[in-house]
């Protein structure tokens, strides 16, 4: 997500505001944070970092999909015990750092064309991303397309399953800025120090890609070659983009706002260094999920903007 949305956030005259990302993007208005690109300078030192999960630290009780569901239920806005048990989550290749699988589940139409990716909960609070990918999946099954989707609900099961949740993952790095973009070394811990106060909830980690759960996305990137990316986020209620590729202008009542780039992103790896289109969705609301006629309205958008521009027709 964005850090600039803070900026944005006055002027959309959102409630709810939480600590994001976005940054030096040539395009962005200057008014913005994102447009100032720092002056050329000696990386600076990081600031102490976060500590280190202890030795100790338990390792997840969440084995199946049967355990994620009784802890969604619980802990997910607009998330029922149906609902989750539709999805029919399988293991995938990834896990958290306490050990915790990061489930999919694969929708696959005969006649595929396309391959989308669509990921939730790569913030821990941020619950209402999980949700919409939960009631996505009830979407895509009842939806004809020709696409194989992949839904990933909860990239970031540490984060978001904690007692209290964080935005962080158990060793307190924001995945969403621990991606391998480049000149990371330079200026993650440049970006981190000098534009956000070394913010512990917006730590890139020590090195690109140290955290489990990222090191999955980047392989997952790789190995399945996705011609789509559909990262959920909260709480801005605006639409972006990053990548080739004419964007989508809205998707049910979010409309598209680019407001930048920053270090380590995942907007700015998959889309502006490997070309591979990345919508982010911001819900208005980290709590609370759209209405269930306006996710469906968000699905059908995405689907008619997919056969205008990405060919799924």
């Amino acid at each position: 997500m964005r850090l600039t949305h803070l900026c944005l956030a006055s002027c959309l005259a959102l409630t709810t505001c939480l600590t994001w990302a976005a940054p030096p993007a040539a395009t962005a208005p200057a008014a913005t944070e994102a447009s100032a690109k720092p002056a050329v300078k000696p990386p600076l030192k990081p600031a102490a970092a976060p500590p280190a999960v202890p030795a100790d630290l338990p390792r997840s009780d969440v084995r199946s999909a049967a355990d994620l569901c009784t802890q969604m239920v619980r802990r997910l806005p607009n998330v029922s015990r149906p609902l989750c048990e539709r999805a029919e989550l399988q293991t995938g290749p990834g896990a958290s750092v306490r050990g915790t699988p990061i489930f999919q589940r694969d929708v696959v139409a005969p006649q595929a064309r396309l391959k989308v990716l669509v990921v939730g909960g790569i913030h821990g609070d941020e619950p209402s991303s999980s949700s919409l990918v939960l009631h996505w999946i009830d979407q895509a099954l009842l939806t004809p397309s020709n696409i194989h989707w992949r839904f990933v609900p909860l990239m970031n099961p540490d984060g978001m399953l904690k007692d209290k949740p964080t935005r962080t993952n158990a060793r307190g790095v924001d995945l969403n800025r621990n991606f391998p973009t480049p000149n990371w070394v330079k200026e993650a811990p440049q970006y981190w120090a000098k534009r956000t106060g070394s913010d512990p909830r917006r730590y890139p980690g020590p090195k690109p890609l140290s955290e489990p759960e990222s090191q999955w996305l980047h392989e997952e990137m790789a190995r399945w070659k996705p011609d789509l990316i559909v990262a959920v986020h909260a709480p801005y209620g605006v639409l972006d983009f990053d990548g080739p590729h004419v964007p989508p202008e809205r998707l049910g009542r979010l409309y598209l706002d680019q407001v930048g780039i920053f270090p380590g992103s995942l907007g700015n790896y998959g889309g502006v260094h490997k070309k591979l289109p990345v919508v982010t969705i911001e819900l208005t609301s980290a709590l609370r999920t759209p209405q269930a006629a306006e996710m469906r309205q968000m699905w059908l958008d995405l689907l008619r903007w997919t056969a205008d521009r990405l060919g799924a027709d």
